[in-house]
């Protein structure tokens, strides 16, 4: 499995564990929004960093890390990737996949064997939305059998939505009402990555478009909270009246 790049220690990224996080090349999509552009233009067969620095940093970190998490680009393209993860376990820590869930066979397969301990599948939109906010084909009936397959597992997991401007309330809303019965569904905002790395050569004018406000209807929050167990934002307010409307 290729890796690109280590965070070495994490408080953010597992919730509610200490985890070290390896992110990997390569993805299928090209959201315009993507933070991580430069994985996605980086699929060299050389890794920036070599299996044995990072099982070295992983036995070196025994009993001081809970977890690992594995992200992207899009982890379930690289091949290697069960190895890496059940070399992974085979050190007593717990395993969080980021994914897309363009994939279902992989991420099913990992489920199946029980390698996984925490899933996050981004929901990029509605499905009429995806290919315009994805930039590419996008196999809807996967993305439905991944969210499925998710659900019905064992394994803590969460779907989370950057809530780009281009994404209204009803469209978060649909996507909760596909989700019904789900048990975390997370909002992030939307960050302009252009105010951090500017490339103009390469700057797509969707990036320019205004954030939502940080406060949402309260009723709009109360409708998400109707189709989910818990509803986390990230970024957002959640108002008293949004409490209160739940």
């Amino acid at each position: 499995m290729n890796i690109a790049g280590v965070e070495k220690c994490s408080f953010v990224d597992y919730p509610g564990r200490l985890a070290a996080v390896f992110f990997v090349p390569g993805c299928n999509w090209n959201c315009f929004y993507c933070h991580n552009q430069t994985l996605l233009r980086n699929e060299g067969l050389r890794p920036r960093v070599s299996r044995e620095e990072a099982f070295n940093l992983l036995n070196a970190r025994r009993g001081l890390l809970d977890g690992v998490v594995v992200t992207g680009g899009e982890p379930t393209l690289q091949s290697g990737l069960r190895e890496f993860i059940a070399a992974v376990r085979d050190l007593d820590y717990l395993v969080k996949l980021d994914t897309n869930g363009s994939r279902p066979q992989v991420l099913g397969a990992l489920l199946a064997e029980g390698l996984l301990d925490y899933v996050a599948m981004d929901l990029k939109a509605p499905m009429p939305k995806y290919e315009a906010v994805c930039g590419a084909p996008v196999d809807h009936r996967h993305i439905n059998e991944s969210i499925d397959l998710i659900m019905s597992s064992d394994v803590e997991y969460e779907f989370r939505t950057t809530v780009v401007p281009q994404l209204t309330h009803a469209d978060v809303v649909a996507i909760a009402r596909r989700i019904q019965g789900a048990r975390r569904y997370v909002l992030q905002q939307y960050r302009n990555p252009a105010l951090y790395s500017p490339d103009e050569k390469n700057h797509d004018p969707r990036l320019d478009a205004p954030p939502h406000e940080s406060a949402w209807p309260a009723h709009v929050l109360a409708e998400i909270d109707r189709h989910v167990v818990e509803c986390e934002t990230r970024g957002f307010q959640r108002s008293l009246e949004a409490t209160s409307a739940a």
